[in-house]
């Protein structure tokens, strides 16, 4: 069976540890220690995570390497982060979260996970975000928060 690739931005490596998210983060967490899922990180996660606290920081260290998928910040990831800002998705402001969201588009992931609502999981957002992704030949970009992809078993 076919794990689904997730690719995860900084809120939710963060979210692990913040009351408000930390039950469906952990779980979110379990379906990779359960080898249901794969993560799919990125080198701007690790800059991002570099001024993190100490213990959020080191949370994707107790895990080893195949448990993740690593995808590479390109010049194709760039300009097409760049150009969500260029069609008012979102603000400039708001440019290293374009550049996830490209890098997830561009790597053909199953869904990109966040915790981040304002510019990331939310629906007008996504529908600019697909929208540019539709217009440069991309695929349509499945975007959730982590509530949407744990299991909740059989009620």
């Amino acid at each position: 069976m076919k794990k689904d690739k997730i690719y995860i931005d900084t809120s939710i490596v963060g979210g692990y540890f913040d009351i408000e998210f930390e039950f469906e983060t952990k779980l979110l967490f379990k379906r990779l220690e359960n080898r249901e899922i794969i993560f799919v990180v990125s080198d701007l996660l690790d800059i991002e995570l570099d001024n993190a606290p100490e213990r959020v920081k080191n949370l994707l260290f107790q895990y080893t390497d195949d448990f993740f998928e690593r995808v590479a910040f390109t010049l194709e990831a760039k300009e097409l982060g760049e150009q969500y800002v260029k069609e008012k998705v979102v603000g400039q402001t708001s440019i290293e979260d374009c550049y996830h969201i490209a890098m997830a588009t561009i790597n053909n992931v199953d869904v990109l996970a966040s915790w981040n609502f304002k510019h990331i999981v939310n629906f007008t957002r996504i529908k600019g975000y697909n929208s540019v992704n539709l217009k440069n030949g991309y695929n349509l970009l499945e975007i959730r928060n982590p509530k949407d992809l744990i299991e909740y078993g059989n009620e």
